[in-house]
């Protein structure tokens, strides 16, 4: 007795619509005259569009089903399409493949963007302006230096790299104080965000303790229970 499992049947090749909708179009394919694929080619689309309704959102999608049922036959069948049919090589068509860019950075961890930034700025020929965005720079590159050294740095360290990276044309001022950056790890400033909800929390908290004291009311049901508590001492033992 054999046994027929899958591993040893024909791969499927668009398993979408199953093993038995691939056996259907193979019998398709093998009919002698042309009438009769015809019209079980079109009981299969129709039973394609059934089986994949999701496809009824797509535009155009009987000429889409179509496509899929040259595929199916491996480009065999011979019937009279609505649309162009297509061919192995469009379907199989492969893009020519990237080329990885091979620009040298000098300094890797300020990155390529800081160096397309730097030769912005010796375009700006109005230095006010100029020196603006080269202080804006200067600023980023040291948030840089510190995310990924992990350590705090001079303000010289960076102008002295920003005169590097723009081979001395552009410089700021020795005395010049460059924004302040610390090096948070991620669970230093989730516990940071904790603490600040739960002092949001205890303010709330004691808003409310607050208004309940003031409250008239609950004054009155305090002095209630007060007498009643002085009223029945209770049972002793």
């Amino acid at each position: 007795m054999t046994f027929d499992y899958n591993t040893s049947r024909n791969k499927l090749i668009l398993s979408e619509y199953g093993r038995n909708v691939q056996n259907m179009v193979k019998y398709i394919v093998a009919l002698p005259t042309k009438e009769e694929r015809n019209r079980y080619a079109q009981v299969v689309i129709d039973l394609m569009g059934f089986l994949n309704p999701h496809l009824r959102d797509v535009a155009d999608f009987k000429h889409k089903l179509w496509d899929h049922l040259n595929i199916i036959s491996d480009f065999k069948i011979d019937v009279d399409s609505p649309y162009p049919k297509p061919t192995p090589e469009m379907i199989h068509f492969k893009p020519a493949p990237l080329k990885y860019p091979q620009d040298k950075i000098s300094f890797k961890h300020y990155g390529k963007t800081i160096e397309l930034m730097i030769e912005k700025a010796k375009t700006i020929e109005d230095e006010p302006r100029r020196q603006h965005m080269v202080q804006a720079i200067a600023n980023f590159m040291k948030m840089a230096y510190v995310t990924w050294n992990k350590d705090s740095v001079a303000d010289e360290t960076i102008l002295n790299d920003l005169k590097i990276l723009s081979r001395g044309t552009l410089q700021l001022e020795e005395n010049i104080n460059l924004n302040r950056v610390e090096y948070r790890t991620p669970v230093a400033q989730n516990n940071n965000n904790n603490r600040a909800r739960n002092g949001t929390n205890n303010n709330q908290n004691n808003k409310g303790r607050q208004n309940n004291n003031n409250n008239p009311r609950h004054a009155q049901n305090n002095n209630n229970r007060n007498r009643t508590n002085n009223n029945n001492p209770g049972r002793k033992f």
